[in-house]
């Protein structure tokens, strides 16, 4: 695999997941970014289960976004199991939502999240938004190391 730094975007809208992937290309960002459709997908993802178990195909990723609302397994239980691992609880989670709802925002901060973004509506703020996000936490940040 390669050095790129490692995305695992958790999401289950497929407009989102195209809009989100097509930001990066379009910031002209490296990022390696692996998709998991539900929570349930996002959690044997992290855990490497099934499908998942090799890293070498599926590498542990340096950062994971996370949707909140998703049928089944949702992100605050996502949000949840990663910062109650050993092994996981390091990985910055930015929450990357439609959600307004200060409940929302407060539970997942409650869970541990790095961070609480809302999805821009256009295009261009998305670019945005994923260009600050790769400023931050791939260059300005200084992470954990284990």
């Amino acid at each position: 695999m390669s050095n790129q730094t490692q995305i695992l975007l958790v999401d289950d809208n497929p407009m989102d997941i195209v809009l989100t992937r097509d930001a990066f290309r379009e910031a002209k960002l490296q990022n390696n970014i692996n998709v998991a459709n539900s929570g349930d997908e996002a959690l044997d993802y992290l855990f490497g289960r099934g499908k998942y178990a090799d890293r070498e195909q599926f590498p542990m990723p340096s950062l994971v976004l996370l949707d909140l609302k998703m049928p089944g397994t949702d992100g605050f239980e996502v949000l949840r199991q990663i910062k109650s691992t050993e092994k996981l609880k390091r990985i910055p989670v930015i929450i990357l939502t439609s959600s307004r709802e200060e409940g929302d925002r407060a539970l997942s901060y409650d869970y541990g999240a790095n961070s609480y973004l809302l999805k821009p509506i256009s295009f261009i703020g998305f670019v945005e938004v994923v260009k600050k996000i790769d400023d931050y936490w791939f260059s300005l940040n200084v992470g954990s190391h284990d």
